[in-house]
Protein backbone atom coordinates (compact mmCIF):
# COMPACT_ATOMS: atom_id res chain seq x y z
CA UNK A 1 0.00 0.00 0.00
CA UNK A 2 1.36 3.40 -1.04
CA UNK A 3 1.23 6.69 0.82
CA UNK A 4 -2.17 8.36 1.00
CA UNK A 5 -2.24 12.09 0.35
CA UNK A 6 -4.12 14.36 2.71
CA UNK A 7 -7.54 15.43 1.41
CA UNK A 8 -7.84 19.16 2.15
CA UNK A 9 -11.09 21.11 1.67
CA UNK A 10 -12.45 24.63 2.23
CA UNK A 11 -15.72 24.82 4.23
CA UNK A 12 -17.83 27.97 4.21
CA UNK A 13 -19.20 27.75 7.77
CA UNK A 14 -19.20 25.61 10.93
CA UNK A 15 -21.99 23.38 9.62
CA UNK A 16 -19.83 22.63 6.55
CA UNK A 17 -16.82 21.83 8.78
CA UNK A 18 -18.64 18.89 10.39
CA UNK A 19 -20.23 17.74 7.13
CA UNK A 20 -16.99 17.77 5.14
CA UNK A 21 -15.08 15.89 7.84
CA UNK A 22 -17.90 13.32 7.86
CA UNK A 23 -17.58 13.08 4.06
CA UNK A 24 -13.92 12.07 4.39
CA UNK A 25 -11.79 15.24 4.48
CA UNK A 26 -8.56 15.02 6.49
CA UNK A 27 -8.00 18.76 6.90
CA UNK A 28 -9.66 22.13 6.31
CA UNK A 29 -8.39 25.57 5.46
CA UNK A 30 -10.35 28.46 6.98
CA UNK A 31 -9.71 32.03 8.04
CA UNK A 32 -10.78 35.61 8.22
CA UNK A 33 -11.23 37.63 5.05
CA UNK A 34 -9.04 40.38 6.51
CA UNK A 35 -6.01 38.05 6.53
CA UNK A 36 -6.79 35.29 4.01
CA UNK A 37 -7.51 35.25 0.30
CA UNK A 38 -10.49 33.76 -1.55
CA UNK A 39 -12.03 31.78 1.29
CA UNK A 40 -15.58 30.42 0.79
CA UNK A 41 -16.62 31.83 4.18
CA UNK A 42 -15.41 34.33 6.76
CA UNK A 43 -14.43 32.52 9.99
CA UNK A 44 -14.02 34.97 12.85
CA UNK A 45 -12.05 34.08 15.99
CA UNK A 46 -14.82 32.27 17.86
CA UNK A 47 -15.62 30.18 14.76
CA UNK A 48 -11.95 29.31 14.23
CA UNK A 49 -11.87 28.16 17.85
CA UNK A 50 -14.98 26.00 17.39
CA UNK A 51 -13.80 24.59 14.04
CA UNK A 52 -10.48 23.60 15.62
CA UNK A 53 -12.29 21.84 18.48
CA UNK A 54 -14.49 19.94 15.98
CA UNK A 55 -11.41 18.94 13.96
CA UNK A 56 -9.25 17.83 16.86
CA UNK A 57 -12.07 15.74 18.35
CA UNK A 58 -12.04 13.80 15.08
CA UNK A 59 -8.25 13.64 14.74
CA UNK A 60 -8.38 16.06 11.77
CA UNK A 61 -6.41 19.23 11.04
CA UNK A 62 -7.11 22.96 10.69
CA UNK A 63 -4.98 25.37 8.66
CA UNK A 64 -5.62 29.10 8.87
CA UNK A 65 -5.11 31.30 5.83
CA UNK A 66 -2.98 34.40 6.34
CA UNK A 67 -2.01 34.66 2.67
CA UNK A 68 -3.33 38.15 1.91
CA UNK A 69 -1.02 41.01 0.87
CA UNK A 70 -0.44 43.10 3.97
CA UNK A 71 -0.01 46.86 4.21
CA UNK A 72 1.67 48.60 7.15
CA UNK A 73 -1.50 49.09 9.18
CA UNK A 74 -2.42 45.37 9.03
CA UNK A 75 1.12 44.22 9.85
CA UNK A 76 0.65 45.73 13.31
CA UNK A 77 -2.27 43.35 13.94
CA UNK A 78 -0.47 40.15 12.93
CA UNK A 79 1.21 39.35 16.26
CA UNK A 80 -2.10 39.47 18.11
CA UNK A 81 -3.79 37.25 15.52
CA UNK A 82 -0.93 34.73 15.48
CA UNK A 83 -0.96 34.62 19.32
CA UNK A 84 -4.66 33.79 19.17
CA UNK A 85 -4.06 30.99 16.62
CA UNK A 86 -1.29 29.58 18.81
CA UNK A 87 -3.62 29.61 21.83
CA UNK A 88 -6.37 27.80 19.89
CA UNK A 89 -3.70 25.32 18.70
CA UNK A 90 -4.47 25.37 14.98
CA UNK A 91 -2.24 22.97 13.03
CA UNK A 92 -0.62 25.40 10.58
CA UNK A 93 -0.69 28.92 9.19
CA UNK A 94 -0.74 29.46 5.43
CA UNK A 95 1.30 32.51 4.38
CA UNK A 96 2.64 34.29 1.33
CA UNK A 97 4.01 37.48 2.87
CA UNK A 98 7.33 37.27 4.80
CA UNK A 99 5.73 39.58 7.40
CA UNK A 100 3.71 36.55 8.58
CA UNK A 101 6.83 34.36 8.68
CA UNK A 102 8.70 36.94 10.78
CA UNK A 103 5.72 37.36 13.14
CA UNK A 104 5.26 33.61 13.63
CA UNK A 105 8.99 33.18 14.37
CA UNK A 106 8.68 35.78 17.07
CA UNK A 107 5.26 34.97 18.57
CA UNK A 108 4.70 31.26 17.89
CA UNK A 109 8.03 29.67 16.92
CA UNK A 110 6.63 26.11 17.03
CA UNK A 111 3.72 26.85 14.66
CA UNK A 112 3.88 25.04 11.29
CA UNK A 113 4.03 27.33 8.24
CA UNK A 114 2.76 26.53 4.74
CA UNK A 115 3.96 28.77 1.92
CA UNK A 116 1.27 29.79 -0.57
CA UNK A 117 1.58 32.68 -3.00
CA UNK A 118 -0.99 31.28 -5.50
CA UNK A 119 1.19 31.84 -8.58
CA UNK A 120 4.91 31.91 -7.82
CA UNK A 121 5.52 28.36 -6.55
CA UNK A 122 6.67 27.11 -9.94
CA UNK A 123 10.02 25.42 -9.18
CA UNK A 124 11.63 23.43 -6.38
CA UNK A 125 14.42 25.96 -5.74
CA UNK A 126 11.88 28.55 -4.59
CA UNK A 127 9.96 25.93 -2.58
CA UNK A 128 13.20 24.90 -0.84
CA UNK A 129 14.21 28.54 -0.29
CA UNK A 130 11.04 29.06 1.76
CA UNK A 131 11.59 25.63 3.35
CA UNK A 132 14.94 26.80 4.66
CA UNK A 133 13.27 29.92 6.02
CA UNK A 134 10.87 27.76 8.04
CA UNK A 135 8.01 26.64 5.75
CA UNK A 136 7.03 22.98 6.02
CA UNK A 137 4.91 22.91 2.85
CA UNK A 138 4.73 24.61 -0.54
CA UNK A 139 1.36 25.11 -2.22
CA UNK A 140 2.12 24.78 -5.92
CA UNK A 141 0.89 27.22 -8.56
CA UNK A 142 -2.20 26.10 -10.47
CA UNK A 143 -0.49 26.71 -13.82
CA UNK A 144 1.89 23.72 -13.62
CA UNK A 145 1.75 20.56 -15.70
CA UNK A 146 1.66 17.07 -14.21
CA UNK A 147 5.32 16.54 -15.25
CA UNK A 148 6.42 19.75 -13.54
CA UNK A 149 4.55 18.81 -10.36
CA UNK A 150 6.17 15.36 -10.26
CA UNK A 151 9.62 16.90 -10.85
CA UNK A 152 9.10 19.48 -8.07
CA UNK A 153 8.00 16.73 -5.65
CA UNK A 154 11.11 14.66 -6.49
CA UNK A 155 13.36 17.60 -5.58
CA UNK A 156 11.42 19.38 -2.84
CA UNK A 157 12.67 19.35 0.75
CA UNK A 158 9.18 20.38 1.89
CA UNK A 159 5.69 18.88 1.60
CA UNK A 160 3.84 19.66 -1.63
CA UNK A 161 0.16 20.60 -1.96
CA UNK A 162 -1.72 20.53 -5.28
CA UNK A 163 -5.25 21.64 -6.16
CA UNK A 164 -7.17 18.75 -7.72
CA UNK A 165 -10.66 20.22 -7.94
CA UNK A 166 -12.57 23.50 -8.14
CA UNK A 167 -12.19 26.96 -9.61
CA UNK A 168 -8.97 28.94 -9.67
CA UNK A 169 -8.20 32.63 -9.52
CA UNK A 170 -7.19 34.23 -12.82
CA UNK A 171 -6.76 37.81 -11.64
CA UNK A 172 -6.70 39.87 -8.46
CA UNK A 173 -6.45 43.61 -8.01
CA UNK A 174 -6.35 45.49 -4.72
CA UNK A 175 -8.68 48.00 -6.39
CA UNK A 176 -12.47 47.78 -6.36
CA UNK A 177 -12.72 47.51 -10.13
CA UNK A 178 -16.47 46.96 -10.44
CA UNK A 179 -17.29 49.90 -8.21
CA UNK A 180 -14.79 52.14 -10.01
CA UNK A 181 -16.22 51.11 -13.39
CA UNK A 182 -19.79 51.87 -12.30
CA UNK A 183 -18.71 55.26 -10.99
CA UNK A 184 -16.86 55.99 -14.23
CA UNK A 185 -20.03 55.08 -16.16
CA UNK A 186 -21.88 57.66 -14.06
CA UNK A 187 -24.13 54.96 -12.64
CA UNK A 188 -23.54 56.01 -9.04
CA UNK A 189 -22.71 52.48 -7.87
CA UNK A 190 -25.98 50.87 -8.93
CA UNK A 191 -24.49 47.45 -8.13
CA UNK A 192 -24.93 47.74 -4.41
CA UNK A 193 -23.39 44.42 -3.42
CA UNK A 194 -20.39 43.10 -5.25
CA UNK A 195 -19.45 40.23 -2.94
CA UNK A 196 -19.49 36.46 -3.52
CA UNK A 197 -23.23 36.12 -2.82
CA UNK A 198 -24.15 38.45 -5.65
CA UNK A 199 -23.16 35.85 -8.27
CA UNK A 200 -21.74 38.33 -10.80
CA UNK A 201 -20.09 37.13 -14.01
CA UNK A 202 -17.96 38.51 -16.83
CA UNK A 203 -19.40 36.98 -19.99
CA UNK A 204 -17.25 36.19 -23.03
CA UNK A 205 -19.81 35.56 -25.76
CA UNK A 206 -17.29 34.34 -28.32
CA UNK A 207 -16.04 31.49 -26.13
CA UNK A 208 -19.32 31.11 -24.22
CA UNK A 209 -17.31 31.50 -21.01
CA UNK A 210 -18.56 33.00 -17.75
CA UNK A 211 -15.95 34.27 -15.30
CA UNK A 212 -17.23 34.75 -11.71
CA UNK A 213 -16.15 38.12 -10.32
CA UNK A 214 -16.50 39.60 -6.84
CA UNK A 215 -15.04 42.20 -4.51
CA UNK A 216 -14.09 41.85 -0.85
CA UNK A 217 -11.68 43.37 1.68
CA UNK A 218 -8.75 42.24 -0.50
CA UNK A 219 -9.97 43.85 -3.73
CA UNK A 220 -11.40 42.37 -6.92
CA UNK A 221 -11.13 38.70 -7.88
CA UNK A 222 -11.84 37.22 -11.31
CA UNK A 223 -12.17 33.44 -11.28
CA UNK A 224 -11.77 30.74 -13.93
CA UNK A 225 -14.75 29.84 -16.17
CA UNK A 226 -14.21 26.08 -15.67
CA UNK A 227 -13.56 23.84 -12.67
CA UNK A 228 -10.48 21.65 -12.45
CA UNK A 229 -11.36 17.98 -11.98
CA UNK A 230 -8.71 15.27 -12.03
CA UNK A 231 -10.54 12.58 -10.09
CA UNK A 232 -9.82 10.22 -13.02
CA UNK A 233 -6.13 11.18 -13.28
CA UNK A 234 -4.87 10.58 -9.75
CA UNK A 235 -2.36 7.77 -10.40
CA UNK A 236 0.68 9.87 -11.27
CA UNK A 237 0.44 12.36 -8.40
CA UNK A 238 -0.36 9.60 -5.91
CA UNK A 239 2.65 7.58 -7.14
CA UNK A 240 4.79 10.73 -6.88
CA UNK A 241 3.65 10.92 -3.22
CA UNK A 242 2.32 14.47 -3.43
CA UNK A 243 1.41 15.23 0.19
CA UNK A 244 -1.90 17.07 -0.03
CA UNK A 245 -4.78 17.22 -2.55
CA UNK A 246 -6.94 20.32 -2.24
CA UNK A 247 -10.57 20.70 -3.26
CA UNK A 248 -11.41 24.40 -3.45
CA UNK A 249 -15.00 25.10 -2.47
CA UNK A 250 -15.19 28.79 -3.25
CA UNK A 251 -18.60 29.77 -4.70
CA UNK A 252 -19.93 26.23 -4.18
CA UNK A 253 -22.70 24.97 -1.89
CA UNK A 254 -21.95 22.71 1.06
CA UNK A 255 -24.11 19.99 -0.57
CA UNK A 256 -21.88 20.08 -3.65
CA UNK A 257 -18.70 20.02 -1.56
CA UNK A 258 -19.99 17.13 0.53
CA UNK A 259 -20.60 14.97 -2.55
CA UNK A 260 -17.31 15.88 -4.24
CA UNK A 261 -15.30 15.30 -1.04
CA UNK A 262 -16.88 11.86 -0.58
CA UNK A 263 -16.10 10.94 -4.21
CA UNK A 264 -12.45 12.04 -3.95
CA UNK A 265 -12.14 10.20 -0.63
CA UNK A 266 -13.31 6.99 -2.31
CA UNK A 267 -11.17 7.58 -5.41
CA UNK A 268 -7.98 8.29 -3.42
CA UNK A 269 -8.48 5.25 -1.19
CA UNK A 270 -9.11 2.97 -4.18
CA UNK A 271 -6.22 4.42 -6.19
CA UNK A 272 -3.86 3.60 -3.30
CA UNK A 273 -5.38 0.29 -2.10
CA UNK A 274 -6.90 -1.23 -5.24
CA UNK A 275 -5.61 0.37 -8.45
CA UNK A 276 -7.52 -2.00 -10.71
CA UNK A 277 -10.87 -1.13 -9.15
CA UNK A 278 -10.00 2.58 -9.36
CA UNK A 279 -9.28 2.22 -13.11
CA UNK A 280 -12.70 0.60 -13.54
CA UNK A 281 -14.56 3.28 -11.59
CA UNK A 282 -12.84 6.52 -12.52
CA UNK A 283 -15.07 7.40 -15.50
CA UNK A 284 -18.07 6.91 -13.26
CA UNK A 285 -16.63 9.43 -10.76
CA UNK A 286 -16.37 12.08 -13.47
CA UNK A 287 -19.92 11.41 -14.66
CA UNK A 288 -21.26 11.70 -11.10
CA UNK A 289 -19.52 15.07 -10.64
CA UNK A 290 -20.76 16.29 -14.04
CA UNK A 291 -24.32 15.62 -12.90
CA UNK A 292 -23.96 17.96 -9.90
CA UNK A 293 -21.91 20.68 -11.62
CA UNK A 294 -23.52 24.15 -11.49
CA UNK A 295 -24.94 25.31 -14.82
CA UNK A 296 -22.31 26.77 -17.19
CA UNK A 297 -19.37 25.41 -15.17
CA UNK A 298 -17.62 22.82 -17.29
CA UNK A 299 -15.02 20.45 -15.91
CA UNK A 300 -11.50 20.41 -17.31
CA UNK A 301 -8.04 19.27 -16.22
CA UNK A 302 -6.66 22.79 -15.72
CA UNK A 303 -3.01 22.98 -16.78
CA UNK A 304 -2.14 19.41 -15.78
CA UNK A 305 -1.89 18.31 -19.42
CA UNK A 306 -1.42 21.52 -21.37
CA UNK A 307 1.17 24.26 -21.73
CA UNK A 308 0.61 27.50 -19.87
CA UNK A 309 0.24 30.42 -22.26
CA UNK A 310 0.78 33.80 -20.64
Amino acid sequence: MGKKPELLVTPKDLDAVTRLFDAGADAIIIGEERYGLRLPGDFLREEIKQATAIAHERGKKVYVAMNALFHNETVRELADYVSFLKEVAVDAIVFGDPAVLMTVREVAPDMKLYWNTETTATNWFTANYWGRKGAKRAVLARELSMDEIVEIKENAEVEVEVQVHGMTCMFQSKRTLIGNYMQFQGKKLEVERRDKDRNMLLFDEERDARYPIYEDANGTHIMSPNDICIIDELEEIIDAEVDSFKIDGILKSTEYMEKVTALYREAIDLCVDNREKYEERKEQYVETIEEIQPQYRKLDTGFFFKETVY
